[in-house]
């Protein structure tokens, strides 16, 4: 911006190049959508268990309450929507733009143009993922074997791509598997 222009908010309409080239920098999609796989799981088990967790409570009020408490069972559908929805938006939208199963496989979620995630982006991505897996449920991965990024079809409706972090990417480029593996 120059001197004496106004500043400008809002919208970037600038087109902006795609930040991570599979070309360039094939360690960084090396082993992503096996590892996307195992963060699904883990990050299944950390909204499931305290699902399951306030569910066992509301049960056991109700039985203590003589039947009252069960009236409470029609919040926990709802509940559980919006806790998976700030869980991915707090942990996509954090310093690590990543899951907790993300971060145990080394994986973090990036803009196309290679900004990190945001809260919004993170619950949106979501929602998207869950309609696709829904929809296409066995076909969901297959669009990541058809191009270079290993990009699903929500990311590439979202403008997001997952990548691995910039510590197994490191070791990968110096010292392939084996050096990771000894804590390179």
């Amino acid at each position: 911006m120059a001197d004496g222009e106004p500043g400008r908010i809002g919208f970037d309409s600038r087109l902006r190049p795609h930040a991570h080239d599979p070309i360039v920098h094939p360690e960084l999609f090396e082993g992503v959508l096996a590892r996307r796989v195992i963060a699904f799981a883990i990050d299944v088990l950390v909204i499931t268990i305290p699902v399951i967790f306030a569910g066992m409570f509301i049960l056991l009020f109700g039985l203590i309450t003589l039947g009252l408490g069960w009236v409470l069972l029609w919040l926990l559908p709802p509940a559980s929507l919006v806790w998976a929805l700030c869980y991915y938006g707090m942990t996509l939208g954090g310093p690590a733009s990543a899951t907790l199963g993300m971060r145990v496989v080394d994986l973090e979620m990036r803009t196309w143009y290679g900004a990190p995630c945001y809260f919004l982006l993170g619950a949106v991505h979501a929602i998207a993922f869950w309609v696709s897996l829904s929809a296409l449920t066995p076909l969901v991965l297959a669009v990541g074997l058809l191009n270079g990024r290993r990009r699903l079809l929500h990311d590439l409706l979202l403008g997001t791509v997952v990548i691995n972090n910039d510590r197994r990417a490191a070791a990968l480029r110096h010292g392939g598997w084996h050096g990771f593996a000894n804590g390179l």
